[in-house]
This record gives C-alpha cells, sequence and structure tokens, in this order.
C-alpha cells in the first residue's frame, strides 16, 4: 500500500522509495515520521543514516533527523504516536502537544511534552535526552557489555536515557527489562499509566 505524505512545506510520495521534495503552500497535514513494520533490526542504523533518513519495500520508514529538526523548528508541532500491540493487534495512541527535536550541533536533543491518548505517556522518560545510534554514543547509560551504549544493547539509533520506555525503533525480541523503572529493549511501550505493550507495529506522526 502506497503512503501520501502532504507535509507542511514539502510534498513526498511512496514512502517506500526516496523521493525529492517540492516547496509549496497548502494545507497542513500530517507527516510521517517513523514507521516500525514487525521489531526487525531494520533501524540498527549509523549517525549518518539517522541523519539522512531511511525505508525500504516493507514500510520500514524514518525521515531523517535534520529533515525532522528543520519541520519542528519551523513552527508548533504535535507528535501522535500510533502502537498496534502484538497481543491483539489493537491500536492505542499518545500525542504530545509540543515536540521539537533540535539541530544536529546539538546531538537532535528531543523536547517532548503535553501528553494525551490512551495509551499513556512512553515519552516522558526520554524528554531532554540526545540521539544516539550504535556509532554515536550520547546516552548516560552504564554498561560495559553494551559499550555504555543503549543503541548497541536495544538494537536501534533513538533518544535514550538509561535505556527507555517508549522505544519504538528497538529489535523484537530483545529483552533487557527493569521491571521497576519499566526501561529497557525489546520493541514496546512502557507508561505508568497503561504499563507495558508489547508492539506488533508503530508510527509517528508530526501533526498541526
Amino acid at each position: 500500500m502506497e503512503v501520501y505524505l502532504l507535509p507542511v512545506l514539502f510534498v513526498r510520495k511512496k514512502i517506500n522509495k526516496r523521493a525529492d521534495f517540492m516547496f509549496f503552500s497548502g494545507n497542513c497535514n500530517p507527516v510521517l515520521v517513523q514507521q516500525n513494520i514487525d521489531g526487525s533490526d531494520f533501524f540498527n542504523r549509523s549517525w549518518a543514516e539517522f541523519k539522512v533518513g531511511f525505508n525500504d519495500s516493507e514500510g520500514n520508514y524514518w525521515i531523517g533527523n535534520d529533515l525532522l529538526s528543520q519541520l519542528t523548528q519551523s513552527g508548533p508541532y504535535k507528535l501522535r504516536v500510533e502502537l498496534q500491540a502484538r497481543s491483539n493487534l489493537t491500536w492505542y495512541w499518545a500525542e504530545y502537544s509540543r515536540f521539537v527535536v533540535y539541530n544536529e550541533s546539538q546531538n537532535y536533543e528531543l523536547e517532548v511534552s503535553g501528553n494525551s491518548g490512551n495509551a499513556g505517556d512512553g515519552l516522558e522518560y526520554q524528554n531532554g535526552m540526545l540521539f544516539t545510534t550504535y556509532d554515536r554514543d550520547n546516552d548516560p547509560f552504564k554498561n560495559y557489555r553494551f559499550n555504555n551504549n543503549c543503541a548497541v544493547r536495544d538494537g536501534g539509533g533513538f533518544w535514550y536515557k538509561a535505556c527507555a520506555t517508549g522505544h519504538l525503533n528497538a529489535r523484537r525480541g530483545n529483552r533487557h527489562i527493569d521491571r521497576t523503572s519499566g526501561t529497557g529493549a525489546d520493541f514496546r511501550w512502557w507508561s505508568r499509566q497503561v504499563g507495558h505493550l508489547w508492539l506488533q507495529s508503530s508510527r509517528m506522526w508530526l501533526k498541526c
């Protein structure tokens, strides 16, 4: 299935093929940021790859941190996270009224707040954190077994603390979970409100 995106400043067609951007003026439409189809190791990518974005024919997709930073700093965006539970394939959602990703010089620092939705707040733990990949360690995690790097442990680049409660780029089945704090690996979402959601798939959208 093809997905068509009509961002505020750009048009992109077909997320399963890299496409050029065209400037246009028009209505504000949702912009796809991330899509993880099945929790494979597709998101175990380098800093350079996350910077420009990537995708595949299955629908796995990352918009690119440079473009994400530009868009979220150009105007007030909301973030919508859609989560499909592995157990019964039910969809849950979380929305954030403020979502900003800062420049590469700031290691794509995450600012996220104003949660609503039926999935709870799985990103509050990571608010204010920097982006980490297996080749660029910006998290405070300490475990020599994994080179003190959450992306090495969890199998995908993301915003980490030690490590994550909302982990949408993790490798499925890679479980190192702290049952008290909810932090750890696997493709999942944890919030104080809902507890664990083991995920089949996920999507992140920018909304106006």
